[in-house]
C-alpha cells in the first residue's frame, strides 16, 4: 500500500504541476474558459460543443476547471448536447491516460520503482482499492486523471475500468449538464447548488468507503 501510496502522490505532483503552470501563465484559468465557451456560443452549437470537448480532453496533460466547463457548456448546449460533450471529452481523457499508461506505464514504473516486489505490492494494494478511487475520483481535481493512469499503468482489465468510471462520472457529468442546462446568467443558483451538493456528495463517499476499507481490513486481520 505504501508504494501505492508513493507512486500516486508523485503522479499528483506532476498533474498539479501543470496546473500551477497554467495559472502562473494565465492559460487555462476558470475567467479565461468561462471568456472562451461564452464567445463560442455566440457563434454556434456547434463551437461550443466542440470547445468543451477540447477542453475536457485536455485535462489529461493540464488541469482544467471541469465543473465550470461542463456547466456553462450545458447552458448554451441544453442538457442533451451538453451532457453528450460532457461525457465525450471527459472519456478521451480517461481511455487516453489509461491506453498512455497501459502502453508505457510499466517501463517508468519500472524505473521509479525499481524493486519487482514493491511493484507487485502496489498492483495488488490498486487492484483491491482502485475499484473505489475510480468511482469516487471526482471528488478532487487532479484524481480523475491518476487513477485513469494508475489503471492503465497496473493493467487493469479495460472493461474494469471503464465500468467503474462510469458509475462514478456517468450521475456526476448528468447532475452538473442538467444544473447547467436549467440555470441562467440572472439565475445561476441551480449550478452553485449543484457543484456544492456534488462535492458533498462525493466526499460523503469517500468518507463512507473508508470506514468499509478499514472495517473489511480489521475482520481479516483480526
Amino acid at each position: 500500500m505504501k508504494t501505492l501510496i508513493k507512486v500516486m502522490l508523485a503522479m499528483a505532483v506532476i498533474f498539479a504541476s501543470t496546473f500551477i503552470l497554467g495559472r502562473l501563465l494565465g492559460v487555462l484559468s476558470e475567467d479565461n474558459v468561462r471568456a472562451w465557451i461564452e464567445y463560442a456560443g455566440t457563434m454556434s452549437a456547434l463551437s461550443v460543443l466542440a470547445l468543451v470537448v477540447g477542453l475536457l480532453a485536455i485535462d489529461l496533460f493540464v488541469a482544467v476547471p471541469t465543473l465550470t466547463i461542463v456547466i456553462l457548456g450545458s447552458y448554451f448546449l441544453g442538457f442533451e448536447w451538453g451532457f453528450a460533450a460532457a461525457m465525450g471529452g471527459s472519456a478521451i481523457a480517461a481511455f487516453g491516460g489509461y491506453a498512455i499508461c497501459w502502453r508505457w506505464g510499466e517501463g517508468a514504473l519500472a524505473k521509479v520503482i525499481r524493486d519487482a516486489a514493491q511493484r507487485d505490492d502496489m498492483r495488488q494494494a490498486f487492484s483491491a482499492h482502485g475499484p473505489g478511487m475510480i468511482m469516487l475520483a471526482r471528488a478532487a481535481p487532479i484524481l480523475p486523471e491518476v487513477t485513469a493512469c494508475m489503471a492503465g499503468m497496473t493493467r487493469m482489465p479495460f472493461w474494469r475500468f471503464a465500468a467503474f468510471w462510469a458509475v462514478g462520472t456517468l450521475p456526476y457529468m448528468g447532475i452538473a449538464s442538467y444544473a447547467g442546462s436549467i440555470s441562467t446568467l440572472d439565475d445561476p443558483r441551480p449550478a452553485i447548488f449543484a457543484a456544492l451538493g456534488l462535492y458533498a456528495v462525493m466526499w460523503a463517499g469517500w468518507f463512507v468507503y473508508r470506514r468499509y476499507r478499514m472495517q473489511s481490513e480489521t475482520t481479516q486481520n483480526a
